[in-house]
């Protein structure tokens, strides 16, 4: 057997197709940042990318596919989804489960996947039971089409399962190989701390990594979560970093692009109601600051989230290319000198004071 036939057998056992590993940039994990997920052997980009209004919502498969393959070739190994992401729920599984098995290295990404939201009628439909966990990774992975998830997360808590039976439903999930790492999402301080003292006491798979909503206009985790993820060890991707399009250019001129967010999911009323001119006043103020550190209002938030070195990675959405490109050149820039925290601190507590 020659060096290009072990070499061919090689990429066919890691799932590279022939010819795959000239595709995208062979620099490309040089040029991205990956951090590690709390104290476990997990590493994340710093920029993460999510499929959930966009793909199999309403940007279409074509887009879906440029934008997975530049993000990896950029070095953004990470893609989350959920089982009730896209139109309709689901579709975002689909769509990009196609373009994941056909097209990149499996073994190069971290593929993650979520289960709390209605997906199915009847009362084993929603929620955290066991049933509904379990039933809803295998169809998620179905959709897929792929043998494991790397993180399966609890989507949101559950008021009314306990919470024993829902871990207990991740842990049975790793020990059955379809999850290699446990997740909770949108979970308070409280809540989490609890799930680690459950896991610690039967011995179950640990929480590794948090999922919560964190951007600069949403701080509540920096007081009530981020200590416990802190003192369990585990890691933080923060979703909305950049508030669903709020903390970008888009909306700076108070008009609603047709092609943006706004227009195409939240309706004109929604949108209206976030845009308010004291908000408006706050994104100008803010993109002043960007503009003085060389970066767009996007470039900069999204560098803000992740100046705390508790937050592993920031997980965007994006529509177009361009949206990746620009995020990702944030690790030309992700220090802030004390002045600029401070000019931030202040334009955002004028928000919260006005």
């Amino acid at each position: 057997m020659t060096t290009s036939d072990i070499t061919q057998a090689n990429l066919a056992a890691t799932g590279i197709a022939r010819g795959m590993e000239d595709r995208f940039a062979p620099d490309r994990y040089e040029r991205m940042q990956y951090r590690r997920c709390g104290r476990s052997g997990l590493m994340l980009p710093v920029i993460s990318l999510g499929g959930w209004e966009t793909f199999g919502g309403y940007r279409g498969p074509e887009i879906a596919r440029e934008c997975l393959l530049r993000a990896f070739d950029l070095g953004i190994t990470h893609f989350d989804f959920a089982n009730n992401y896209g139109s309709p729920p689901g579709s975002s599984e689909v769509v990009c489960g196609e373009i994941i098995r056909k097209e990149l290295p499996r073994d190069e990404l971290i593929i993650s996947s979520k289960a709390g939201y209605r997906m199915w009628p009847g009362p084993y439909g929603e929620w955290l039971s066991k049933k509904y966990i379990v039933a809803s990774c295998d169809q998620s992975l179905k959709r897929m089409g792929l043998d494991y998830f790397d993180i399966f997360y609890l989507h949101r808590p559950d008021p009314e399962t306990p919470l024993e039976e829902s871990l207990g439903a991740l842990d049975l999930l790793v020990q059955q190989g379809k999850v290699l790492y446990a997740g909770v999402s949108s979970f308070s301080g409280a809540h989490f701390a609890e799930s680690v003292r459950i896991c610690e006491r039967h011995d179950w798979a640990p929480v590794t990594i948090h999922q919560p909503y964190y951007n600069m206009l949403g701080r509540k985790i920096e007081t009530d979560l981020l200590p416990q993820t802190e003192r369990a060890g585990a890691g933080v991707i923060a979703f909305s970093p950049l508030a669903s399009g709020l903390l970008t250019n888009k909306y700076l001129g108070g008009d609603i692009p047709a092609d943006s967010r706004a227009a195409l999911s939240w309706g004109e009323e929604n949108a209206r109601g976030r845009l308010t001119p004291e908000r408006l006043a706050t994104l100008r103020r803010l993109n002043e600051i960007a503009g003085r550190r060389g970066q767009t209002l996007a470039q900069m938030a999204l560098a803000w989230v992740l100046r705390l070195p508790a937050v592993t990675s920031a997980l965007i959405g994006a529509s177009k290319v361009q949206q990746i490109e620009e995020n990702v050149a944030i690790l030309n820039n992700l220090e802030f000198s004390p002045e600029e925290l401070k000019d931030i601190d202040d334009a955002l507590g004028a928000a919260r004071q006005g």
